[in-house]
């Protein structure tokens, strides 16, 4: 079941961008990023920053994309699954560590163009934090998940191996709530993690809840295994059973 957070729905009609932010109440910072300055055009610039996640990538992940130029296209990466590893688009990993590098404000910006969102350039500077925030969020809570598999085991970790934003296609626990009358999430993550050569796929829900006493907007992360084989039922059985 959802929380009573996630159970009322939006009614009001917005951007992409002015939806996204109403939606996550943190980002990367305590304070909400000041606005950027206007170039001497009198445009808004957009950075090429990207900034190093904390999610490590799986050596076998296709990421030969350093980013250069911040416009260049992306590489399309495919999964063990034969799905695209990410619908929206794939930025790599950092030489050195190895990590998700996050896109650029201007890979971003461009990448929701391309995909006919009404974004619009100013905002980049609040949504991209937001963006990298709930990954981070989305990571931080996979992790709890696969912890009881790698405790006291020469494994160091998952990695992240690919992923997907398939806002269009909903989960069917998450069609299941809509009809029983719970909002429909906003979105949907798929993400294929590597436990040490066993893959984990995860579906991500992410819903909007009704603001706070002081009126700050909730959110809510619904992450759990697939039940696409056998080690995601079994890790949703005994977490279940309380036994994970």
């Amino acid at each position: 079941a959802l929380p009573a957070q996630a159970q009322q729905p939006s009614s009001s009609t917005k951007s992409w961008t002015q939806t996204l932010r109403s939606y996550v109440p943190f980002t990367s910072s305590p304070f909400p990023p000041p606005p950027a300055q206007p170039s001497p055009t009198g445009r808004n610039p957009l950075d090429t920053y990207r900034e190093v996640s904390t999610i490590p990538r799986t050596s076998t992940s296709s990421y030969p994309y350093d980013a250069p130029s911040a416009s260049a296209p992306p590489p399309t990466l495919q999964s063990s699954h034969g799905a695209p590893s990410n619908n929206e688009q794939e930025t790599g990993a950092d030489a050195a560590t190895g990590n998700w590098v996050y896109p650029s404000e201007k890979m971003f910006f461009e990448a929701m163009k391309r995909k006919g969102h009404d974004t619009r350039a100013a905002d980049m500077r609040t949504v991209v934090p937001i963006h990298n925030a709930v990954n981070e969020r989305a990571w931080k809570e996979i992790k709890e998940w696969e912890a009881p598999y790698t405790q006291g085991t020469a494994c160091d970790g998952p990695r992240l191996h690919s992923f997907a934003g398939l806002s269009t296609n909903m989960s069917p626990k998450a069609r299941l709530n809509t009809l029983l009358g719970y909002q429909a999430p906003f979105d949907r993550h798929d993400w294929v993690i590597d436990r040490c050569g066993v893959q984990v796929d995860y579906v991500i829900d992410f819903y909007a809840g009704r603001p706070d006493a002081q009126g700050k907007p909730s959110f809510y992360l619904d992450v759990r295994p697939k039940l696409n084989s056998w080690e995601g039922v079994k890790m949703r059985a005994l977490r279940g059973a309380g036994l994970a």
